[in-house]
């Protein structure tokens, strides 16, 4: 397959920190928003503020979180890249694919819970110890996020370790 030229590796990876950008700002906003949780004064700021958690989530976090997964798929199948040439790239992948399991799995149903219960019950569920943990798992959870974009990020920018040793018989 042909390689980018300059100019579209340039694009793409133009729209590869677009998406990075999103799906990090939008997560570090999710974790602030979750924060804010336990000084809600009545019930209608409760459930909206979970129901804001979930609309970035639906809306910029997922969409950015696949755009940013294709655009790096594209990345290392068009450029000199490659998918296992370089550790950061692997690194990168790894790091992708894990957050957005854990996104799916852990973060999505634990601020969908919240929300849930949040409708029901209100302000009175900051006494609810189902969805103090809720809520106390989406705000380290979309921390922990923050935390590996920003690395992933610092990776990307940096391309530490270099690239790998491949022996005759692997190549």
């Amino acid at each position: 397959m042909k390689k980018l030229n300059v100019k579209q590796k340039n694009w793409l990876i133009s729209a590869h920190i677009v998406f990075a950008a999103l799906w990090t700002g939008t997560v570090l906003s999710m974790a602030l928003i979750t924060w804010s949780n336990r000084i809600a004064t009545n019930g209608n700021e409760l459930y909206a503020l979970n129901f804001t958690i979930n609309l970035l989530d639906d809306y910029i976090v997922i969409p950015s979180a696949i755009g940013s997964l294709l655009t790096g798929g594209l990345l290392s199948w068009l450029t000199t890249w490659g998918f296992t040439k370089h550790y950061w790239v692997i690194v990168k992948w790894v790091v992708t694919i894990a957050l957005i399991v854990f996104g799916t799995f852990w973060l999505y149903p634990w601020s969908q819970a919240a929300e849930t219960i949040a409708e029901a019950e209100r302000l009175r569920a900051l006494s609810n110890p189902f969805y103090l943990l809720d809520v106390k798992a989406v705000l380290v959870g979309a921390v922990a996020q923050v935390l590996c974009l920003l690395a992933v990020i610092t990776i990307s920018v940096l391309k530490p370790w270099g690239k790998r040793k491949v022996s005759e018989t692997q190549a």
